[in-house]
């Protein structure tokens, strides 16, 4: 990235139900981040407004109160990419000149659902065939956790041992929907979803939240040392035309190499990651396709307590989806507040030691025929 893009401010809400609206919601983590960043409101030149749920003009609604008249306001869609495609978009902007000062938020209220699986595509032509063939995600990253353990010769209690390792993160983060520890047992023993997946193994899906940023190419006053955006990359899925691998996550591993190219870095300079793990084997999988190990080896380097606080590159300090939560429209905001925090040393009893460089990785939409819809990876350093 050719002109340096700072975060100069950030903040979010506690995961978890609310009684508060959206735009309480998306309001307090607005105004926490400009705060946080040192500026009035109307320094911001646009806002990128990340949801999936919530219907059309969502952003101009929830920000309508606060005074921003005439204001730019992008909406953006890209499923539980939607937050992390936000920053992409920002920092395009950035770099072209087109604003010195921006504001990305995501926010999301899946409590409103009432819980259950997230709906599939609507206007996906094959989504019929797919929910009569039971295929909902649940499903699908079942089928990934049962070959991973076959093809590998490895036992379920590996798959338990991400949910324990997250769970235990999340117990010292704040913001955290779930901050209770849990042992082995108890998530093997835990009701099975689809097998060998067990409800601790899977995020909760009834959950609220909300995240903002601020990012300008203008050296922030307050802090001497910015975190910067070193890589923003988005891939969208390919179409499989055969027998496609399904502990590959091509779509991801695509986008990593192409973020580790543009901020000039390897997996191995990396301090601490926040990956999307939506179900216990997605992170294993996610192990492998950024290049924290090879193929096959991500129970061994989970094993090696190399992922967890104090150890070689820990992976989800925040607990990650499985603990923290995952309001999707929020979740890859949410996963650069934590990464900054990090990096400047704020993150309290969960932080990583001498952090300075991390990797945020979501990805987004089950449609047939794909991987998945979208990936996004975004490097941050200092």
């Amino acid at each position: 990235m050719n002109k340096p893009v700072y975060i100069a401010g950030v903040a979010m809400t506690p995961f978890g139900r609310h009684n508060a609206s959206m735009q309480d919601l998306a309001q307090t983590a607005v105004l926490g981040a400009v705060a946080d960043a040192g500026i009035e409101l109307g320094s911001v030149q646009s806002i990128y407004s990340c949801n999936v749920f919530g219907g059309m003009v969502l952003g101009q609604v929830l920000m309508r109160d606060l005074g921003l008249s005439g204001l730019p306001i992008y909406n953006v869609e890209n499923a539980c990419a939607s937050g992390a495609s936000g920053v992409h978009l920002a920092c395009h902007a950035l770099q072209a000149g087109i604003y010195d000062t921006v504001l990305v938020f995501g926010v999301e209220q899946l409590t409103a659902l009432g819980g259950g699986t997230i709906p599939l595509q609507r206007n996906d032509y094959m989504t019929d065939l797919y929910v009569r063939a039971g295929m909902a995600l649940p499903a699908i990253y079942a089928m990934r956790a049962t070959r991973y353990l076959h093809e590998f010769g490895v036992g379920a209690e590996d798959l338990g041992a991400v949910a324990v390792k997250n769970r235990s993160h999340g117990a010292l983060n704040p913001y955290a929907q779930t901050r209770t520890t849990v042992s082995i047992d108890e998530v093997m023993n835990s009701r099975i979803v689809f097998d060998p997946l067990t409800l601790l193994q899977c995020c909760p899906s009834a959950v609220d939240g909300a995240a903002a940023l601020v990012l300008t190419t203008r050296q922030p006053s307050r802090r001497a040392k910015p975190v910067k955006v070193l890589a923003s990359v988005i891939q969208s899925g390919r179409c499989e035309t055969g027998s496609d691998d399904i502990l590959a996550a091509e779509i991801t591993a695509r986008a990593a190499n192409l973020a580790y190219q543009q901020a000039g870095v390897t997996a191995a300079d990396l301090d601490l990651v926040e990956l999307h793990d939506a179900f216990t084997i997605a992170e294993l999988i996610y192990y492998d396709a950024l290049g924290l190990c090879k193929r096959g080896e991500a129970h061994e380097l989970l094993r090696s307590g190399a992922t967890r606080l104090g150890g070689e590159v820990v992976v989800n300090p925040s607990g990650g989806l499985l603990a923290k939560g995952h309001p999707l429209g929020a979740t890859g905001v949410a996963q650069m507040v934590e990464a900054v925090w990090q990096l400047e040393g704020r993150a309290g009893d969960r932080q990583v030691h001498d952090a300075s460089l991390a990797l945020t990785q979501c990805t987004g939409g089950g449609i047939a025929g794909v991987d998945h819809a979208a990936s996004a990876v975004h490097i941050l350093g200092r």
